[in-house]
């Protein structure tokens, strides 16, 4: 699989991420497969969890063990405060047998508020430089769910990396990306894509073909090759995967056909873009 250099880290990621999700909920013999398979069978270096993703972390430690030493795992934190996010820190380190992360990341900062208090006294930033400083993380990053948020973080400190939704129908439809990209790129940090097989919001009572995403994700394989390719047509390393197994796979035979985005087929996602509800911007 197609490596790319992690911005100023010069760490090389496998394009396609093994989400922590993935996991989540299946017996640990599953999760053993699921990630052997990742690693020996389609070259997947790069994996991503997060405390909020049920037992994902419980799942992936044992499995990952095998591999740890030869894969870049990324963790993050939903809290906002240096002892809070301090103390979750250390309960993901155990969950996931490992003695440090190689990046460590504030997880879906959305608010002024957030940001605020992220970056304030006692905020969880104190804790993200202490762990760098102690060894127990190598690079600092954040994922953000919206624009501004993202703006302010990245004109505060000098993280590492960005995970931000890089998504055809989102930034074809909705404008939503480009200024991220932008401002990401200018400081050499390490983007990561996140939702790049997402299509639209769920209807009210629709059948949900996929349990694990909260939006409805492409349809077919073709799909999910023209969605792939937009998102890495983009200054982007890589990106985890959606929360099937399924979809994981989707996301590497994408990456073994992965050429450049033809002005033809950004129209035609364009056109069909039209026609959906995008699940970023958010109100």
């Amino acid at each position: 699989m197609e490596k790319r250099r992690l911005g100023n880290t010069g760490e090389m990621l496998s394009v396609v991420g093994f989400g922590g999700i993935v996991v989540m909920n299946v017996t640990p013999e599953e999760a053993s497969q699921y990630v052997t398979a990742a690693v020996e069978e389609r070259g997947v270096n790069y994996f991503d969890v997060a405390p909020t993703y049920g037992n994902a972390e419980e799942r992936l430690g044992p499995a990952l063990e095998p591999y740890r030493d030869d894969v870049f795992l990324a963790c993050k934190t939903g809290k906002r405060t240096a002892e809070e996010a301090e103390a979750e820190l250390h309960q993901s380190l155990d969950r996931l047998r490992t003695d440090h992360f190689d990046l460590y990341q504030l997880h879906a900062v959305k608010t002024d508020e957030d940001v605020e208090t992220i970056l304030g006294p006692s905020g969880a930033l104190e804790t993200f430089v202490k762990a760098r400083d102690q060894g127990l993380v190598r690079y600092l990053g954040f994922s953000a769910h919206s624009e501004e948020a993202a703006l302010a973080l990245i004109d505060a400190f000098d993280f590492d990396t960005i995970l931000f939704p890089i998504n055809w129908v989102c930034w074809l439809k909705a404008g939503f990306g480009p200024r991220v990209i932008e401002a990401a790129s200018a400081k050499d940090m390490g983007i990561l894509a996140l939702k790049t097989l997402a299509k639209r919001r769920w209807e009210e009572g629709e059948q949900r073909r996929w349990s694990k995403t909260w939006y409805s994700p492409v349809d077919t394989f073709e799909e999910a090759r023209d969605a792939f390719r937009f998102t890495f047509s983009r200054p982007v390393t890589a990106g985890p995967s959606p929360g099937h197994f399924e979809l994981l796979n989707w996301m590497c035979d994408a990456a073994d056909q992965l050429v450049p985005l033809t002005s033809e087929l950004e129209l035609e996602l364009a056109e069909k873009a039209e026609g959906l509800e995008p699940i970023f911007p958010q109100d």
